[in-house]
């Protein structure tokens, strides 16, 4: 599993001439500076910030998909393109190899639990990510949001997550 930088999409990925650019991008994920390359992993985590908004979206490389989870029930078929698009053209420039996405590119995730608030986006992009890593289902919802804040608070302040 490998996590993105919160600035590689919308700063990044999508913001060249013709609202792609993986020239800028594509230094952040050399084997030297990850240890690894992106193709070994099977879940690729990439926050998309939607101006004042937090999703989530997950490259897996073995389901050949993108999914793409927004905690206000919300999609954006510009992330899924973006996202096969630059894994392609990721995999090509670093491992000299062709993969094919296309046929299984988008994969929506029914009953993610939503917010019912205007500011808890983060959070909940937070937790996707924590519980889709650990393969445990996403069994949460808005009210356990005010624990989940505190919860994280205590582990950045330790370093380490429980």
């Amino acid at each position: 599993m490998h996590a993105m930088d919160t600035h590689i999409f919308e700063w990044r990925l999508a913001c060249g001439k013709t609202g792609y650019d993986y020239k800028s991008v594509k230094r952040w994920t050399t084997s030297r500076k990850l240890g690894y390359e992106l193709i070994e992993c099977d879940k690729i985590f990439v926050p998309v910030h939607q101006n004042v908004h937090w999703c989530l979206a997950v490259i897996n490389i073995k389901a050949k998909t993108v999914q793409y989870l927004d905690s206000l029930g919300g999609n954006d078929l510009r992330v899924y393109e973006m996202l096969a698009r630059y894994i392609v053209d990721e995999v090509k420039d670093k491992s000299n190899k062709e993969i094919d996405i296309s046929s299984g590119t988008k994969e929506s995730i029914d009953c993610i639990p939503l917010q019912e608030n205007g500011f808890d986006c983060g959070m909940f992009m937070l937790k996707y990510i924590d519980f889709l890593s650990r393969g445990v289902s996403l069994s949460f919802g808005q009210e356990h949001m005010e624990y989940f804040r505190r919860r994280t608070a205590k582990e950045i302040l330790r370093l380490r997550a429980d």
